[in-house]
């Protein structure tokens, strides 16, 4: 029954060459650009995750009210000798409004702008983030007067380069002017237009909160659980934690939002090239009525007719998903081995990332083959369904 099943099949696909060919190809074509749209989306959602913990702690510890600590000097190396922590540092935060210094004795220029200042050891902190400025510039920073800006903020914002002068002012009146020694970027606006560095006794200074802080930055063998060893370590450190997920929850909401949309859109190809297969099967249905009346009335069952059919859908899917998997592959493995240049002035990565995902591979290729088998099986219930004596008369 097997090979009687197999037979008709075949022979039916074989007969219309052209035509199974083209929903072939139409299937492998969705296949394959949903393969590497995925792959492409990976790519850039990792990359975005990954150069924003550049300058994003994956843990922070800090009072449950947000305001400033006393620092304790046994606390860190406690923080820092936790199996799960890789490094720790102090750290202190405020915010203030800055403004580029055009000249002494000119004053303050128009360009200004909103910053998150973190007051940071430069040394203990260039452990836990992954920001070259910080090592480069550490010995710079710790100047009585040294600030490292972000890009946005320092080129496009107060239109600053290293060497010039920047002042600011918080809600409390307090002013003061420094000078940039450097600036970093990370590809995150957030980051990029809003933060920038301080040396922790410059900070206290200004603030006025001598020998406080606001609590620590922790990096972590493993990122991905955050969330979980925070509560950890906020439960025996008294502290509360923050973790990079909950800090960024509404991007990475977006992002998995962006790469849902993509994967529905891209699949409308799929599906349109599974409605041909639903039209092939219509086809042969309708021109081969007559000789599924005369198998009926030789002894083939409904249930051989049905297989006979479902198995042709089955094959064409089965093969355009199995094509356009490999050229799936291919692609992203193009694009991985010879990056896509971008401009550098436009996007924060100078190529396109690729990221294969064995996870993408399974369900987009199961979803191509049900879809394709789904499609199938009305014309093939039409055809089991068929009377041979009706039809015969």
């Amino acid at each position: 029954m097997r090979h009687f099943v197999l037979f008709l099949a075949l022979r039916h696909v074989r007969k219309r060459a052209l035509q199974s060919g083209l929903t072939v190809g139409g299937v492998a074509v969705g296949v394959m650009v949903l393969i590497t749209a995925l792959s492409l989306t990976n790519g850039f959602i990792d990359e975005l995750i990954s150069s924003t913990l550049q300058a994003t702690p994956h843990l922070t510890l800090q009072s449950f009210d947000g305001g400033p600590i006393d620092y304790d000097p046994e606390l860190l190396p406690a923080i820092t000798a936790r199996p799960e922590v890789a490094a720790a540092a102090p750290f202190l935060t405020g915010q203030a409004l800055i403004a580029r210094r055009a000249d002494r004795t000119l004053g303050i220029s128009g360009t200004q702008g909103y910053t998150q200042i973190v007051g940071i050891d430069p040394h203990l902190e260039q452990r836990v983030l992954d920001l070259p400025a910080l090592a480069h510039q550490a010995e710079a920073l710790q100047a009585e007067r040294g600030i490292i800006l972000g890009d946005s903020l320092a080129l496009r914002q107060l239109q600053v380069i290293p060497g010039e002068e920047v002042f600011i002012s918080n809600i409390a009146g307090k002013r003061a002017f420094f000078t940039v020694v450097g600036t970093f970027r990370v590809g995150n606006e957030l980051i990029d237009g809003l933060t920038s560095y301080l040396s922790i006794p410059a900070l206290q200074a200004y603030l006025g909160l001598e020998g406080q802080i606001s609590g620590y930055h922790v990096r972590l063998h493993t990122p991905e659980n955050a969330s979980r060893i925070g509560v950890r370590l906020g439960e025996l450190f008294g502290l509360q934690p923050l973790s990079w997920e909950r800090l960024f929850s509404n991007l990475i909401e977006q992002l998995r939002l962006q790469k849902a949309l993509i994967s529905a859109v891209v699949f409308l190809i799929v599906l349109v090239a599974s409605m041909g297969i639903a039209n092939i099967l219509i086809l042969t249905v309708t021109e081969k009525t007559q000789e599924i009346a005369i198998l009926r009335a030789l002894g083939a069952t409904q249930r051989q007719v049905l297989a006979v059919f479902t198995l042709e859908g089955l094959l064409l899917g089965g093969s355009g998903t199995l094509l356009g998997a490999l050229l799936g592959l291919g692609v992203s493995l193009y694009f991985r081995l010879q990056p896509y240049p971008l401009p550098g002035n436009l996007y924060f990565i100078t190529q396109l990332p690729v990221q294969l995902q064995w996870q993408d591979f399974l369900w987009v290729c199961s979803l191509s083959v049900a879809t394709s088998v789904i499609a199938g099986l009305l014309p093939a219930k039409r055809a089991s369904s068929l009377q041979p004596a009706d039809i015969l008369r």
